[in-house]
C-alpha cells in the first residue's frame, strides 16, 4: 500500500514530495471490501482514513503546551524584575493563562503547578525583598483575575477579616468557608482585559491566591515586629537618672539625638520597609495597611508597659516618650498619607497617657476636662492606673484635686458595673486589615503591551507565542 504524502502531511524531503512504503505493521486493519470510488459515502470515507494516517504519521510540533508549562514554571521560579511598574511574572503568567484557555477548563492541573512554584520560591528565599516581591506578584495577579472573570455564579467565599494563617494554603481538595473577597463577582468597567467565563479550578486559584496573599502579608509584618519589639523595651523609659540632663539635652542637639537612639532605630527600621516595599511596587493600600498595623502594634506595646510600671509614669518619662513619638509622627509625615495613611492615628492610647502626664495645671482640671479633650481614648479605669502611679518629678505637685479624685472614683465604679469582662490592657489585633475588594478599586488599569514581554522574550524564545496578537 503506497500513500503519497504531501506538504500538508508535514512529510517532505528536500522540497519534494516523496512516496513512503508502509511497513506491514503500521497498515491500516482491514476493514471489509476495497472501496467504490463511484459511491459517494465510499468516497467520504477514504478521505476519512486518509486524514487518520494523516494524523497518526504527522510529524511533532516543536514544543507541546506541557513544555511550555514546564517553562513557565521554571522562569517564574526566578527574579524576572518590573516592566515600569508592571511585574513581569503576573504578566507571563496570566498570559500563558489566557493563551492555553486554563480558566475555561473543568480539569487542570498548571495552577496547582504555579502555586507550588511561587511558595517554593517564597520558602526558598524567607528575605524580606522576596516577600515584598511576590507580595506585589500575587496582588498583581490577583486583581486581573478578578477583572477578567465575568461568571456572576454563587462566590467561594464571603468577605470577613480573618487572622492569618497559612495551613490553608494548597488545600485543594477543599475551600474555605472564609474569605477575603467574593470570588464570583468581577470589576464592572475594566478595560483592556478579556472577559472570561471562569469554572471551578479558576475560581479556586484565585481563591488560593488570596490565601497566599495573606500569607506573605503576614510574613512581612512578622518581619517587622521581630525587629521592633526589642526596641520598644527600651523605649517605654527614660535612660537619664536625673532631671538635670533632661534640662542639658533640650540644650544639646547631640546629646538628644543619643538619648532618643532607640527611637531613631525604628524609624530606620520603618524607612528601610517602607524603601523595599515601594521599589517592588507592592500596591499602595497593602503598605498603608501595614504600618498602620504596625503602628498599632507600638501603641499596644508602649501603653502597656506604661500602665504596667509605676516608674514609667512621671513628668520626665512623658517628656521622654513623646518626643520619641514626634519622631514617629514625623517620619509618618515623610512617608505621605498614601503609604502610613492614619498611622499617627494608630498611637492614640499612649498619646494620650503621655499627654496626661507632662499636661499642666492638673490640680486645676476637671475629669470631665482631661477625659473629653485629653484622653477620650482611654476608658475610666484606665485614666483611673495611671493617675494612681503618677509622679511629679519635677515641679513635685499635687496630681489632681480633690473633686477630680472623687469623681474619678465614681465614674470607675459605675463603669465596672456597666461592663462585665475588661481588661485594662490592650489586645495586638493580628487580623487581616484589607479584602481583594480593596485591592482591586485602589490598583491601577493594568494595560497589556507586548514591549513588556518583548525583552523576556527575546531571552526566553519558548515564549514567542505571547507576542502574536490575537485578532
Amino acid at each position: 500500500m503506497r500513500i503519497h504524502r504531501s506538504q500538508e502531511n508535514g512529510h517532505v524531503l528536500n522540497g519534494e514530495p516523496r512516496q513512503t512504503e508502509m511497513r506491514p505493521s503500521e497498515a491500516t486493519p482491514p476493514v471489509g471490501n476495497a472501496p467504490d470510488l463511484s459511491n459517494q459515502k465510499d468516497v467520504e470515507y477514504g478521505e476519512k482514513l486518509q486524514r487518520v494516517l494523516n494524523q497518526k504519521y504527522q510529524s511533532p510540533q516543536p514544543q507541546q503546551p506541557q513544555d511550555d508549562q514546564q517553562w513557565l514554571l521554571t522562569c517564574i521560579s526566578q527574579y524576572l524584575g518590573f516592566s515600569g511598574s508592571k511585574p513581569v511574572a503576573t504578566l507571563l503568567i496570566y498570559q500563558c493563562l489566557l493563551h492555553w484557555r486554563s480558566f475555561e477548563a473543568m480539569k487542570t492541573g498548571v495552577f496547582d503547578s504555579i502555586l507550588h512554584a511561587v511558595n517554593s520560591a517564597i520558602e526558598a528565599q524567607n528575605d524580606v525583598k522576596t516577600l515584598a516581591y511576590w507580595l506585589s506578584n500575587l496582588s498583581a495577579l490577583t486583581v486581573l483575575l478578578q477583572r477578567s472573570f465575568k461568571t456572576t455564579r454563587t462566590a467561594l467565599s464571603t468577605p470577613q477579616r480573618r487572622r492569618f494563617s497559612s495551613e490553608r494554603i494548597f488545600h485543594t481538595s477543599q475551600t474555605s468557608n472564609t474569605g477575603l473577597a467574593s470570588l464570583g463577582q468581577s470589576v464592572v468597567g475594566a478595560t483592556g482585559l478579556p472577559q472570561v467565563e471562569a469554572k471551578y479550578p479558576a475560581l479556586l486559584f484565585k481563591q488560593q491566591l488570596v490565601d497566599l496573599i495573606e500569607k506573605v502579608y503576614g510574613m512581612i509584618s512578622d518581619s517587622v515586629k521581630k525587629e521592633l519589639n526589642p526596641l520598644l523595651e527600651l523605649c517605654i523609659q527614660d535612660p537619664r537618672t536625673s532631671h538635670s540632663n533632661l534640662a542639658k539635652s533640650h540644650t544639646n542637639g547631640l546629646g538628644q539625638q543619643k538619648q532618643l537612639a532607640h527611637w531613631l532605630s525604628i524609624v530606620k527600621v520603618l524607612t528601610n520597609y517602607l524603601d523595599i516595599l515601594k521599589e517592588n511596587h507592592v500596591p499602595s493600600i497593602l503598605v498603608n495597611k501595614l504600618f498602620v498595623q504596625i503602628f498599632s502594634l507600638i501603641d499596644v506595646q508602649l501603653f502597656n508597659r506604661l500602665i504596667l510600671r509605676r516608674e514609667c509614669c512621671s513628668f520626665s518619662n512623658g517628656e521622654y516618650v513623646k518626643a520619641g513619638l514626634a519622631e514617629l509622627k514625623h517620619w509618618s509625615e515623610n512617608a505621605t498619607r498614601e503609604f502610613a495613611g492614619s498611622a499617627w492615628e494608630a498611637l492614640k492610647h499612649i498619646r494620650q497617657a503621655v499627654d496626661f502626664l507632662v499636661i499642666s495645671l492638673k490640680p486645676m482640671r476637671t475629669l470631665r476636662e482631661i477625659h473629653a479633650d485629653v484622653c477620650e481614648a482611654l476608658s475610666i479605669q484606665q485614666l483611673e492606673r495611671i493617675v494612681s502611679m503618677y509622679l511629679d518629678d519635677v515641679n513635685g505637685t499635687n496630681t489632681i484635686s480633690a473633686e477630680f479624685a472623687s469623681s474619678l472614683k465614681a465614674a470607675a465604679r459605675e463603669e465596672a458595673n456597666t461592663v462585665t469582662t475588661f481588661s485594662i490592657l490592650l489586645d495586638d489585633d493580628s487580623s487581616i486589615p484589607f479584602s481583594l475588594d480593596d485591592i482591586t478599586k485602589t490598583m491601577p488599569v493594568i494595560e497589556m503591551a507586548d514591549d513588556d514581554l518583548l525583552p523576556f522574550v527575546r531571552e526566553n524564545p519558548s515564549f514567542a507565542f505571547l507576542l502574536q496578537r490575537r485578532e
